[in-house]
């Protein structure tokens, strides 16, 4: 199974941070936070990466290069000036993702969270949810629209899914991911599962401080 890291967004939340940096080369703990995601695939035995790029793209590749020195194969997609958003970064990379199954990553997330190369996708969409945490206490959807029961209990979506790339046609245009997963919900293609590991949004200075502190610790109690 291939897996997907969305990185292609600006990070404008994390400014001053990102102006001269990409959100995913920050640091969380000893590592960068696409590293994280990077070093967990290439022990779960995923066949390659797919990275999309914009924003500072060239940056990211000059930087983790082909993926050698991690184990796996790092292979981009570079949308050039203008992010094409989540779901048209992902169909504008639809020549390397293929026609099968998926791993799909936003860049901005810290989780120790497995990741399985051997997931059984039942449904075309499978989203990876958590409990909403304070900064989104509204959350994304309900227990009964992802089909996990028939209470209308909210959950933030991980920035995690297993998806179907066949759902996806080769096309260059800006849309959002979550038009794809509204209309997964509405044909009742979609199933879900909650995720109650350690799970970080960096989307802003202080999550990002949050995740770096959290990784820090881990790393000590481990080294």
């Amino acid at each position: 199974m291939k897996a997907m890291i969305l990185a292609a967004g600006q990070g404008t939340r994390l400014r001053p941070l990102t102006n001269h940096c990409p959100k995913p080369l920050l640091k969380v703990g000893q590592q960068r936070l696409i590293e994280h995601h990077i070093i967990k695939l290439a022990k779960a035995g995923f066949d390659a990466v797919i990275i999309n790029t914009a924003y500072l793209g060239s940056m990211i590749e000059a930087t983790l290069g082909n993926g050698e020195r991690y184990g796996i194969d790092l292979l981009y997609s570079h949308e050039g000036e203008h992010a094409l958003e989540t779901g048209g970064g992902i169909a504008y990379a639809k020549n390397l993702l293929g026609e099968q199954a998926f791993l799909c990553i936003s860049a901005d997330v810290y989780t120790d969270m497995p990741f399985d190369n051997q997931f059984n996708l039942t449904q075309d969409v499978h989203l990876i949810m958590v409990n909403n945490p304070a900064h989104h206490a509204h959350g994304d959807f309900t227990a009964h629209q992802l089909g996990l029961s028939d209470d209308e209990q909210r959950y933030t979506y991980s920035g995690v899914a297993y998806l179907n790339a066949a759902i996806f046609n080769q096309e260059k245009r800006a849309f959002p991911l979550i038009d794809v997963f509204n209309l997964a919900i509405h044909e009742k293609r979609i199933n879900a599962q909650i995720y109650t590991g350690t799970w970080f949004d960096v989307g802003t200075a202080s999550r990002l401080h949050a995740a770096h502190s959290h990784a820090l610790k881990i790393e000590a109690m481990t080294n």
